[in-house]
C-alpha cells in the first residue's frame, strides 16, 4: 500500500515568493536558508505546502510505505509549523529554552521566528534530522 505523500514539482523559491504576508515570506526564507545549513540538503516542495529536506522511505507493519522528508516546514497564517521527527519528544530542556511555541500534533509551531531562540531551533532541526521517524518499523535515508 503507498502512501500518498507525494513531491510535487513546483520551484520552492516560486513557492515561498507566493506567500503573501511579507514578515511570513521574510521568516519563511530565514527557515529555508536555516534548514539548508544545518541539513546541508537542497529543499523540496511536498505536498500540503511543505518544505522538506532530505529522503527518508518507511514502512509501516501494516505495509503502508512512502517516501517524505527528514525534516520540513510549512508556512500557515498563524504559525511556521516545523516536522521535525522524533526531536520533539526528547526535547523537553530544550524547549524551555526557545521562546513562544506550541505544539499541535507533534509539531513544533512558532508565530514569529523574532519570538524564538534561533540557536535552539537549529539544536532541534539537527536532532530531528538525526533522529528520523519514531513510531516506524523500517526506514531507511537516500
Amino acid at each position: 500500500m503507498e502512501s500518498k505523500r507525494q513531491e510535487i514539482s513546483y520551484e520552492v523559491e516560486t513557492f515561498v515568493n507566493s506567500i503573501s504576508f511579507l514578515e511570513k515570506r521574510i521568516d519563511a526564507y530565514m527557515v529555508l536558508d536555516t534548514m539548508q545549513q544545518v541539513t546541508g540538503d537542497s529543499p523540496t516542495l511536498w505536498e500540503s505546502r511543505i518544505i522538506g529536506f532530505g529522503d527518508v522511505h518507511y514502512k509501516y507493519s501494516i505495509g503502508r510505505e512512502g517516501n517524505w522528508f527528514r525534516v520540513g516546514f510549512a508556512v500557515r497564517n498563524s504559525f511556521l509549523i516545523f516536522y521535525l521527527g522524533g526531536a520533539i519528544q526528547k526535547a523537553e530542556k530544550k524547549l524551555k529554552k526557545l521562546g513562544k511555541y506550541k505544539i499541535q500534533r507533534e509539531c513544533l509551531c512558532i508565530h514569529k521566528l523574532k519570538d524564538i531562540n534561533i540557536e535552539v531551533l537549529k539544536e532541534l532541526i539537527k536532532e530531528g534530522y538525526d533522529e528520523g521517524f519514531i513510531g516506524i518499523e523500517k526506514y531507511s535515508y537516500g
